[in-house]
């Protein structure tokens, strides 16, 4: 993949540095700056890994990057920080690059999780109906869009209409922390519609990941789950609630 077709939040995730630093501050502070509020590190301005300023378009954005950077240790653990390299992705990557990460988001429409269900068994076709169905609702009363839903394993079309409505909401995202948001939102639950409703307010973070995770919980009740899935998972969902988070603080 060259650097013209690259997903713009992934182009600027791997420009972050793979080895943790050491910690070389004291003090964390959050200053106001031109059209936003500044991370500073002993007084002095903090720059992402494209050398560019670190700052938020608001102050409790700001206040959870400036927290994440106040809470490390010895070194600095990146991985550890998720609302910073959010922030890292929009200012780097998400900023240069609106349309085309938009685009992106958007494309999961046509795929969406919520849309695709299980023939069987019977307990697990009433979990999904019961996570599933109030978005689709949702999608129809909010975006005045028709999804429409399979049991095979084959793609489903979906209609044009439902899909333009889609591509309109995910427009209505200007702002570059926002649709870094919402990408990470949409990428990890696998469902724009439920990422879409989560930022609207309509479904708490919370239950749009238990239900983004319906198929897997099911799973995990029946066969378990060992820790390396368990970590894997805790990080993912450290880095959506991040996101969740960054949008509610803007």
């Amino acid at each position: 993949m060259n650097d013209a077709t690259r997903d713009p939040m992934q182009a600027a995730q791997a420009a972050m540095r793979p080895t943790a630093p050491r910690r070389f501050y004291k003090l964390v502070e959050v200053a106001p700056t031109d059209g936003g509020f500044a991370i500073r590190l002993d007084g002095r301005a903090t720059r992402t890994p494209g050398k560019r300023p670190l700052a938020a378009p608001t102050r409790a954005v700001a206040e959870a990057i400036a927290a994440e950077w106040g809470a490390q240790g010895e070194t600095i653990e990146l991985l550890s920080m998720p609302a910073t390299r959010l922030a890292n992705s929009a200012i780097d990557g998400v900023a240069a690059a609106l349309a085309e990460t938009r685009a992106a988001i958007a494309a999961y429409a046509a795929a969406d999780l919520v849309c695709y269900r299980a023939e069987a068994p019977a307990a697990l076709v009433a979990r999904q109906a019961e996570a599933y169905d109030p978005v689709l609702a949702w999608a129809r009363e909010a975006l005045g869009a028709r999804f429409v839903t399979t049991a095979a394993i084959a793609h489903v079309a979906q209609p044009e209409a439902a899909l333009a409505a889609a591509r309109a909401a995910v427009e209505a995202y200007a702002d570059p922390f926002a649709v870094a948001a919402l990408h990470v939102m949409t990428s990890l639950a696998g469902s724009l519609l439920l990422a879409l409703m989560m930022a609207e307010g309509a479904l708490t973070p919370a239950a749009g990941w238990r239900a983004a995770h319906v198929d897997e919980d099911f799973q995990i009740a029946r066969w378990g789950e060992d820790d390396e899935a368990k970590r894997r998972r805790a990080a993912r969902w450290r880095d959506f609630e991040a996101a969740a988070n960054v949008l509610a603080g803007l």
